[in-house]
């Protein structure tokens, strides 16, 4: 059979996977690593070493039957998901505190208009979108657990600045900066957390980490309300109090961070020598445990090609369109959700405390959702019901003018999207094989996606208050064109599993080497892409 262009006769020196046997045998030490691991100059013979035992010949699952994969699953879940989830609280409770010190007086002490209080909510968006790509990559020369604390000490240090800024210019600049240093944390732990969980576990621990980002939204509703009571202290306003207090706050946490973080399965001193090698042997074979005959690794090595194929990846740009029907919504409500209740007929106070039952409610909805669509092995239904919901609630705020209603309708939007934001991200890590290509699909997935939240910072105009009926409208038409495009992606999915399915029951399998299948890595006609 013809193989495609660009797949060479020279691999790495590797033996085949291998196809049964036991976990001892590995005699044939195989020299790769894992991309950006080899940067550990201290952990590189221990990572080989672990590599080594999981790729040997004759290791197969029936190698580890003994382990108990659920009590490994959740040694890493309680060591990593906690902190992770505390890095993401607090660069979300930042980037979208501006939101609550807004309806605090920020506008009108800095002699802001609407339009000027806009554009320093979508500056941020220009530099966070166009670092993501770079950090990720950077990521994979460096340690997580030295890159990610340091761009939180960065961001940290930025907020808290923001703090004392005396002008529009001022917090422009700010705002800009806040991009550039938080542009590494999601994307980089969205890859990082592919490096330890197989992709059918993926959803609900983005879950997890991702609820966090619901909960800052309750967590920066209570904090505004109770720091806006220092209004005065040391001469400076209580808005200023909240950007000074949140910013040491998360340079504190980034400390801290630094020693709880953990790099790689190899080196994680938590796991037994045989738990970690287990965890690579699953990681590198996932595709192959449970949908294949054929058992082809994963291929960790960075390669420029990678890079270049997952910008050329057509799922890549148009999951984009999916992601922005869920972004749109999720900034415009993130930013705009104080001041969208304020202008309800609230007080300040009242608005601030009001957004916290919908964060707590859809923190609460994501986990449970994505427990349902790890569990059912299901992506896009469960994100096209969401995208529905979304639908409902925006259309229930642009019907009617009623506090009541158009309070239930931002409820039952937020509700929907935030169990949505990691199905999304999940499907595409799940659908892309290979560490650099999925690594850097998933840094151009969340980059051109946040754009959307540059052009949600201005749906909502301070003349088109109270109703925001334009901002509410433009949210739902995102929202629709998101639809589009997942059935876009269901459709040619089913259309390529079917093609290669049967490709594979001709044995057209059989005029490759695993090694250049795993070369292939989602083109492989044994990869099947999760619908």
């Amino acid at each position: 059979m013809e193989k495609p262009d660009g797949i060479k006769s020279e691999f790495r020196n590797s033996a085949s996977p291998p196809r049964g046997g036991s976990f001892n045998n590995h005699e044939n030490e195989r020299r790769h690593s894992f991309i950006g691991r080899g940067a550990i100059a201290g952990k590189s013979e221990e990572i080989k070493r672990i590599d080594a035992l999981a790729t040997a010949p004759g290791v197969s699952m029936a190698s580890f039957a003994h382990l108990d994969e659920k009590k490994i699953l959740r040694k890493m879940d309680s060591r990593l998901i906690p902190m992770l989830a505390l890095l993401y609280l607090l660069s979300f409770l930042d980037r979208g505190n501006i939101g609550n010190a807004k309806i605090e007086g920020l506008v009108d002490d800095l002699g802001m208009t609407g339009p000027q209080y806009n554009w320093t909510l979508t500056v941020f968006f220009f530099t966070y979108a166009a670092f993501e790509v770079p950090s990720n990559l950077l990521l994979k020369r460096l340690r997580p657990s030295i890159w990610l604390p340091s761009i939180m000490v960065a961001w940290g240090i930025v907020m808290t600045l923001m703090g004392i800024v005396q002008n529009y210019t001022g917090l422009l600049i700010a705002r800009t900066f806040l991009g550039v240093t938080e542009a590494g944390l999601f994307p980089g732990v969205a890859y990082y957390l592919t490096m330890w969980y197989c992709r059918h576990e993926m959803q609900y621990r983005q879950a997890l980490f991702f609820s966090a980002a619901s909960v800052a939204g309750a967590f920066s509703g209570l904090l505004a309300f109770g720091i806006a009571h220092m209004d005065g202290v040391g001469g400076l306003e209580g808005w200023r109090w909240i950007f000074i207090l949140e910013g040491i706050l998360t340079v504190l946490v980034a400390i801290l961070a630094y020693f709880c973080l953990y790099d790689f399965p190899e080196t994680a001193t938590f796991l037994t020598e045989e738990e970690r090698a287990f965890v690579v042997y699953r990681l590198k074979y996932q595709a192959s445990q449970k949908d294949h005959s054929v058992k082809v690794a994963q291929d960790d090595t960075f390669e420029w090609k990678y890079v270049k194929a997952a910008f050329l990846d057509w799922q890549v740009w148009t999951n984009i369109w999916v992601y922005w029907g869920i972004v749109a919504p999720l900034y415009g409500i993130s930013l705009f959700l104080p001041t969208i209740i304020n202008n309800l007929g609230y007080t300040s106070s009242t608005a601030q405390l009001l957004t916290v039952p919908i964060y707590i409610t859809a923190s609460v909805l994501a986990i449970a959702v994505a427990y349902l669509s790890d569990r059912y092995g299901k992506r896009s239904p469960i994100i096209l019901a969401c995208l529905v919901i979304m639908a409902v609630g925006f259309i229930m705020c642009i019907s009617t003018d009623t506090p009541g209603v158009v309070y239930a309708g931002v409820f039952i939007a937020a509700c929907a999207l935030y169990p949505a934001f990691p199905g999304n991200i999940t499907w595409l890590s799940n659908n892309v094989a290979g560490s650099t290509k999925r690594a850097t699909a998933q840094a151009i997935q969340i980059a051109g996606g946040n754009l959307a939240g540059a052009m949600a910072s201005n749906f909502y105009r301070s003349k088109d208050s109270p109703r925001y009926i334009l901002g509410h409208s433009l949210e739902l038409a995102f929202i629709c064109a998101g639809i589009v495009a997942l059935l876009i992606l269901v459709f040619n999915y089913k259309r390529i599993n079917k093609k290669r399915e049967s490709q594979v029951a001709e044995g057209a399998h059989n005029g490759y080497t695993p090694e250049e299948m795993s070369v292939l890595g989602d083109r492989a006609i044994t990869f099947r892409y999760m619908i």
